[in-house]
């Protein structure tokens, strides 16, 4: 049983390196094609807004559908639509064009999160589930950390289009590798739903066993992604004022995701001795201040203090990941997972065009300064649990 729930916790991490990849790749493409094709910064926000919005629609679709289905042949299939969404992407040749294809490859993507949550949730079933849950959130941002800064190191020799299209054909060959891996393991088929639990007849079939502090925890789940995509999502054109190169970008990012990678970890371990109230608070006033100081910073000072920035701006999701299992039912956790992420993922898409309109009103400075102020709206949230 432990050897087979670590291969799907495995194959879970590899589907999670996969779409965290291409969805981090964009924050290196979309300086790249704010030059090329001349966009607007509300024109860039627009493009993240629509990948991730694509994202967000299919969540709860992708989990109601997992409980009939299964998660494995749903997800190898929006492994493979994801890939196909950014082939095509690098065949287009206008700014119409790319809004189509990385529509459709967000909702392709928006099967990974619920899917593989709920995958190796239901592996460690009786283990220990909020470390294999933190060690699947921690691949994403292994993903965050190699792809971009490959990508980066390939635009000058490959240009966009060739370093897209061969991170595209990897998705697809990840497509076949999930779905033989997870077929041979005999995880993510269909199962029969349990009519006998108490908690999902008192919740309306939805499985929220607290929904007050269900409900606390997704809004800081809201304030925290909207305002992670919206500092990622302008960061690079932050930095380009600064004096920054394409690859210097690449870097930066990198410096970031390595910083949140630790923060998916460390902040777990904090969680366990402070508590999850003390642990959020802590993140994100962290965040909040270190957004803020940023603005002030010459550039090799902003790289310095990206790291550490890093580490607040993602730890925070670790712990409310990690919490969301504790209050829902085992046999409704797929949509209560997907409800969670598609709240998350929603404020995500609507941050990028939001900012993007306020950016090109009054530049990129406010809109980060606006971003940081907002971080530490989420700590009155935390009281309800």
């Amino acid at each position: 049983m432990t050897r087979r729930a670590r291969a799907v916790l495995a194959t879970a991490c590899g589907a999670h390196f996969i779409h965290d990849g291409f969805s981090d790749i964009l924050y290196i493409l979309l300086p790249v094609w704010a030059t090329e094709f001349g966009l607007s910064f509300a024109q860039v926000g627009l493009l993240k807004t629509l990948y991730t919005g694509g994202m967000a629609s299919f969540q709860l679709p992708a989990g109601l559908l997992a409980e009939r289905r299964g998660e494995a042949r749903l997800l190898a299939a929006g492994t493979a639509v994801t890939a196909v969404g950014f082939l095509a992407a690098g065949l287009t040749g206008g700014f119409l064009a790319l809004i189509v294809c990385l529509a459709v490859a967000g909702m392709g993507s928006g099967c990974q999160h619920p899917l593989s949550s709920s995958l190796v949730a239901k592996a460690y079933e009786t283990g220990p589930r909020r470390t294999a849950l933190g060690t699947y959130n921690f691949s994403g941002d292994l993903g965050k950390v190699a792809v971009p800064a490959a990508v980066a190191l390939a635009l000058p020799w490959m240009g966009w289009r060739h370093a897209v299209a061969a991170y595209a054909l990897v998705g697809l060959l990840a497509a076949a590798t999930i779905l033989l891996l997870l077929a041979r393991l005999r995880a993510g088929g269909a199962e029969p739903v349990a009519r006998t639990e108490a908690p999902v007849t008192r919740t309306g079939g939805w499985g929220i066993r607290d929904p007050r502090a269900y409900t606390a925890l997704s809004t800081i789940h809201v304030i925290d992604n909207s305002t992670r995509t919206g500092f990622l999502t302008f960061l690079p054109f932050l930095l380009i004022a600064k004096g920054a190169s394409v690859q210097s970008v690449g870097l930066a990012l990198m410096l970031v995701f390595i910083g949140g990678a630790i923060g998916k970890f460390a902040c777990g371990a904090l969680a366990d001795r402070v508590g999850v109230i003390r642990t959020v608070v802590i993140t994100e006033a962290a965040t909040g201040a270190g957004i803020l100081l940023l603005l002030s910073l010459p550039l090799g000072a902003c790289l310095l203090a990206l790291p550490p920035l890093g580490i607040a701006l993602n730890g925070t999701s670790s712990v409310l990941y990690g919490t969301v299992a504790d209050l829902v039912s085992s046999d409704r956790r797929a949509r209560s997972y997907a409800i969670f992420y598609t709240l998350g993922i929603g404020a995500s898409a609507l941050s990028p065009f939001a900012y993007g309109l306020l950016s090109d009103w009054g530049g990129v400075r406010l809109t980060l300064t606006v971003v940081g102020l907002v971080v530490f709206l989420s700590l009155p949230f935390t009281l309800p649990l």
